[in-house]
């Protein structure tokens, strides 16, 4: 019989653990938190030194129940959730629970799910430590102390459902702001002028104005440029300097958390919340057939770029066995953490390189294997020489006015036959492969000819997902274990919308915002939020007590949320008169704001209970908008059915309403494809605001998909109908929704 017990969060972990230890020890999951606060109260005791109060959360009783019964039979009990602030708390709570008293109970920390480190951590087990298990308690109170006091208060004058997070609100900030600067951008027109030159060697090559008299090259309008071009006619071009050096680029370090998010965004398009999904499995382990379950890759919490000697050793060995001795450096590559680095884990790479990712390709799902080769990718590349480029620089004169022609050639691409990091934008001046000509120093140069090209300043861009994960990281704002969560419910909450991969705060998350700035102008600080994040750590370190943090914290929101409560602006009551006229009884038409957000209401309610949605032009002028009539009849009462816009998309609703108030969804008029399904497809919306089709019989027929169908049969396989599909660059695509045909047109 076991008489150790091994408690681990996820039950995943069970299988891989097993694999690498003795018949005496038991593994059990607590299956993520056993406890929590309780959600109907705020249950922190403001009055007694913020004591929080939990309790088991109800939908793991029976899990607790199993075990409290596994440590009843086990001598020692090895307590290893992850290795971070969350896993310390599992870790306390289980402790907690099960009752310890008389048992050897033990912290282990599983960076990876190697048959090594669960063996060395095993053998070498931990104590509970308390100052993590602290700043774990801390975020959770000052979560719960922002969250339940702020929301009611939105609920009371925006519309209930709303939340205030004290990291999210920041982060809907960020968003908010860059969009308040793109809106108050004035663009301003630019000028390049490039020429196309040819000299005694080919090929003819491009070169800029770069510099006038001497200074940098500022052409504002299409007036200095006829002054240049006239200036130049009938001026020689001559080689003024050549310049040829060697240069290296070295490769990135191995991912943290941050950087794993915003490369996944750009090369892989996955969200931050997908990535972090798909590494919990990679990290939790995959069935690799005769090998059984096996962890893949290192703990994907962490801001650390640390890696273990033998991890580089490894590697190391690697590159000299697969891509030869001229790839590897003489030495170790050794990356330096940041300076806010809390450096408690190592970087993410797998748990060893000799797991090829071609090797286990066919064990990984798509998006198993997508994501581990780029860690994998990436770490063994961070071993590898750097690659090398010439470097040539050509400036030529003409005049007082100075061109630049500048290109590279790769001469060794060391790190790059494996890895090559994205960027969020392209810069010409990065080009790799620009080929110029062998040009002598003081050659004259024939002018092919030369184009103005007319540009204008642009505002900043919109933050994709990759952009807002590191304008958070690099402002202190959450830590590895929270960026996804962050960015997940920023949208959830409907505060911000992604619109062509770029966050754009809704009209919700705009006036949640502004009433947060003016009344709770810390809360939504950037930099007093990444204090907060600082101070967190030093609870780590022992360097500061929760108590402390709480109170010095809490004596002014205290405050402020007494004036919040008096003096928020009531959006709920507001009502902004407009010119429209209320066709049902006369009175004019006021704009108010309700769960949908805002529409046109009758001035005279109660009385009148007319409303209508409204359409706003550029010039903030209002016209009421129109249901549009069909020709479906409602079946209750045989009146015209009309299209209508809900919380969750389109539907039809009864003319009539509201002596009428049937409704049906808007179907597409495509029949549902699963056999003796009579259902039609029908245009739904997700709580997250995506349009989707589904069958009209569900939830007796589950039949779903993504792509709007098009009533066309498909020409190779006889499907019903097709789907159309955007693709960048290409439009509109439409498909067989059928995988086993494939036909595209």
């Amino acid at each position: 019989m076991p008489d150790s017990l091994i408690i681990v969060e996820s039950p995943t972990k069970v299988k891989t653990i097993k694999k690498y230890i003795g018949s005496n020890f038991d593994v059990k999951a607590s299956v993520g938190h056993i406890k929590d606060l309780p959600k109907s109260k705020l249950g922190i005791d403001v009055e007694n030194q913020f004591q929080p109060t939990y309790e088991v959360i109800k939908e793991k009783k029976k899990i607790v129940s199993e075990l409290k019964k596994s440590a009843k039979k086990a001598t020692n009990i090895y307590l290893a959730p992850d290795p971070d602030r969350e896993g310390e708390a599992i870790a306390w709570h289980i402790a907690e629970e099960i009752g310890t008293a008389g048992k050897n109970v033990y912290r282990v920390l599983f960076n990876d799910l190697t048959k090594n480190t669960i063996i060395n951590a095993l053998k070498n087990p931990l104590q509970l430590e308390s100052n993590k298990y602290e700043a774990q308690q801390t975020r959770r109170i000052l979560d719960r102390l922002v969250g339940y006091q702020i929301s009611p208060i939105l609920w009371d004058k925006v519309k209930r459902g709303l939340s205030a997070g004290r990291v999210q609100s920041v982060a809907v900030k960020i968003i908010c702001d860059r969009e308040e600067e793109i809106q108050k951008f004035v663009p301003e027109e630019y000028w390049n002028i490039t020429v196309i030159m040819e000299g005694s060697n080919p090929p003819p090559f491009e070169a800029r104005l770069v510099k006038i008299d001497g200074k940098k090259a500022k052409i504002k309008n299409e007036n200095q440029v006829k002054d240049i071009l006239k200036n130049l006619d009938g001026v020689s071009f001559v080689a003024d300097k050549v310049e040829k050096k060697e240069t290296k680029r070295f490769s990135p370090p191995p991912f943290t958390t941050s950087k794993l998010q915003q490369e996944a965004s750009r090369k892989l398009r996955f969200s931050a919340k997908k990535t972090m999904s798909v590494a919990q499995k990679l990290y939790e382990g995959i069935e690799l057939g005769p090998e059984g379950h096996v962890g893949l890759i290192t703990y994907m919490r962490t801001d650390s770029v640390r890696i273990a000697p033998e991890a580089i050793d490894e590697a190391r060995k690697y590159i000299k066995d697969n891509f030869g001795k001229e790839h590897l450096p003489d030495k170790a590559r050794i990356f330096k953490s940041s300076k806010s680095s809390q450096d408690a884990h190592e970087a993410i790479r797998p748990a060893s390189a000799t797991y090829n990712p071609k090797d286990v390709k066919r064990y990984l799902t798509n998006d198993e294997f997508r994501l581990y080769q780029l860690i994998w990718n990436r770490f063994v590349a961070s071993q590898m020489n750097p690659a090398i480029f010439d470097i040539t620089t050509i400036d030529i004169t003409a005049g007082k006015y100075l061109f630049r022609a500048q290109g590279s050639v790769m001469k060794f691409p060391g790190f790059t036959i494996l890895y090559t990091e994205s960027k969020e934008t392209s810069n010409d001046e990065d080009e790799i492969g620009k080929i110029l000509p062998t040009v002598s120093q003081g050659e004259k140069l024939s002018l092919v000819s030369i184009n103005p090209q007319q540009s204008f300043t642009q505002p900043p861009p919109r933050f994709s997902e990759a952009t807002l994960v590191r304008e958070l990281e690099e402002n202190g704002i959450g830590r590895p274990s929270t960026y996804a969560a962050i960015l997940s419910t920023i949208r959830d909450r409907n505060y911000t919308r992604l619109e062509k991969g770029r966050f754009h705060p809704t009209e919700l998350g705009t006036i949640v915002n502004e009433l947060l700035v003016r009344n709770f102008k810390r809360i939504v600080d950037v930099e007093f939020t990444a204090s907060m994040e600082e101070k967190l750590d030093l609870i780590e370190e022992g360097k500061l007590t929760r108590y402390e943090t709480l109170k010095d914290f809490y004596t002014p929101f205290e405050g402020e949320i007494k004036n919040a409560r008096k003096k928020m602006r009531n959006i709920k009551r507001e009502e902004i008169p407009t010119d429209i006229i209320c066709d049902k009884c006369g009175s004019p038409m006021v704009i108010k704001w309700g769960k949908n957000g805002k529409f046109l209401a009758c001035s005279n309610y109660p009385q009148c209970k007319n409303t209508s949605n409204f359409i706003q032009n550029d010039n903030g002028e209002i016209s009421k908008t129109r249901d549009d009539v069909t020709d479906v009849i409602c079946d209750k009462c045989g009146r015209n059915m009309v299209i209508k816009q809900g919380k969750f998309g389109r539907f039809l609703g009864c003319s009539g309403y509201p002596e009428c108030k049937n409704t049906k969804p808007l179907d597409t008029g495509i029949k549902c494809p699963e056999e003796n399904c009579s259902g039609v497809l029908c245009e739904r919306r997700t709580k997250k605001g995506k349009i989707f089709f589904s069958c009209s019989n569900y939830p007796e027929c589950s039949y779903a998909l993504w792509d709007k169908p098009v009533a066309e049969k498909c020409p190779q396989c006889g499907f019903p109908f097709l789907v159309e599909k955007y693709s960048r660059g290409k439009g509109i695509i439409k498909t067989c929704p059928n995988k086993e045909c494939g036909y595209k047109e």
